[in-house]
């Protein structure tokens, strides 16, 4: 069975590898050890802390298989993001170049730099090992960060985005980039990339245009990728888009990948869920349908993909004694869930 839970400290060396196989262009997870160390720190401060509004916490889960105790997987969130450093987008829109004396009237698209994601909570760090890559497991370890938000809505804003990655090749050549690269910046795509992952973000401010970009005036290549996502990503956009997730035209500065949002309440996960007390009992744990459930700890907080069944005179959830040890929870505590898939 898989578990997700909270990041600890001895899953480092996982972590490490993960941050490795995920390649350049996966900029929450740079290869730096520092760096993953104090992510691992951050997060466990998140879990700990008693909040009654979102701040700068950053929640790390990992999934681990129960059976061998291999962690295969992790994502994340961000409570707020852009309070410490600012927290860049490139806005794609539209101005009319008109003269109604010449009746000429002519559209154009324009890139601006913004930071109008300021404050919104960020669901990021999203990677899973090609040995789970199987049955549930991408959704499962993608949908559980929705039920834990839904449960403490406390500790995050309303607005929930995820930055998509987008187009770049095995050696991180990314055609948007290369324009920028050119113009202005005088550096590959991941050196920029490794210096934002760690933190390193005043060189966008002094070195990024500061006006609007025509998109006319850019390479062919560059205009191409414009809100396009890397192959490797396209499952995750999928399962974002039928949670109810969409792009408004925010894009990424660095390979002009699109960046989705939804509200929190109205992500379908969420709004699908579930919170009732359980009841442990072996005999009538026999329903066909499977679902992603939660127990509503915090920093003791477990996952598990499971079925179980619905009381509903009595509003109780019916658990075996094995899924109940581990979600950690005994007769009579709450637990949220929502099914694994949705009928169409």
């Amino acid at each position: 069975m898989m578990i997700i839970r909270p990041i600890k400290p001895s899953d480092y060396s996982a972590l490490y590898n993960i941050a490795e196989e995920s390649g350049i262009g996966f900029t929450s997870l740079p290869v730096n050890e520092s760096l993953l160390q104090s992510k691992i720190a951050d997060s466990q401060t998140a879990f700990k802390a008693h909040i009654s509004q979102p701040g700068n916490e950053s929640y790390l889960f990992v999934m681990e298989n129960s059976a061998t105790g291999e962690v295969v997987g992790t994502s994340g969130i961000a409570s707020s993001v852009g309070l410490d450093d600012a927290f860049y987008h490139y806005h794609l829109s539209k101005v009319v170049h008109a003269s109604r004396e010449l009746d000429i009237y002519n559209t154009a698209e324009i890139l601006t730099l913004c930071n109008d994601y300021t404050g919104v909570s960020e669901i990021c760090t999203l990677f899973l090992r090609e040995s789970a890559r199987h049955g549930n497991c991408g959704r499962f370890l993608s949908k559980v960060r929705f039920l834990f938000m839904m449960e403490h809505k406390a500790r995050f804003a309303e607005t929930v985005i995820a930055e998509m990655r987008g187009i770049s090749d095995e050696t991180g050549k990314s055609p948007f980039w290369q324009w920028l690269e050119e113009h202005f910046f005088s550096m590959d795509f991941p050196t920029a990339d490794y210096l934002t992952g760690i933190g390193q973000k005043q060189f966008i401010a002094e070195l990024m245009p500061k006006y609007p970009i025509y998109v006319s005036l850019l390479s062919k290549e560059a205009q191409a990728v414009i809100g396009k996502v890397h192959d490797k990503t396209q499952p995750a956009l999928r399962l974002l888009e039928s949670e109810g997730f969409s792009c408004r035209g925010y894009v990424d500065i660095f390979d002009a990948g699109p960046t989705v949002e939804a509200n929190l309440t109205h992500i379908r996960t969420a709004q699908a869920s579930r919170k009732l007390a359980i009841k442990i009992d072996e005999q009538t744990v026999d329903s066909d349908t499977e679902y992603f459930v939660i127990n509503c700890k915090i920093a003791e907080f477990r996952a598990i993909a499971t079925s179980l069944n619905i009381d509903e005179a009595n509003e109780l959830a019916i658990i075996s004694q094995a899924d109940a040890e581990q979600l950690d929870v005994q007769n009579g505590d709450f637990i949220r869930f929502a099914p694994t898939t949705f009928k169409v």
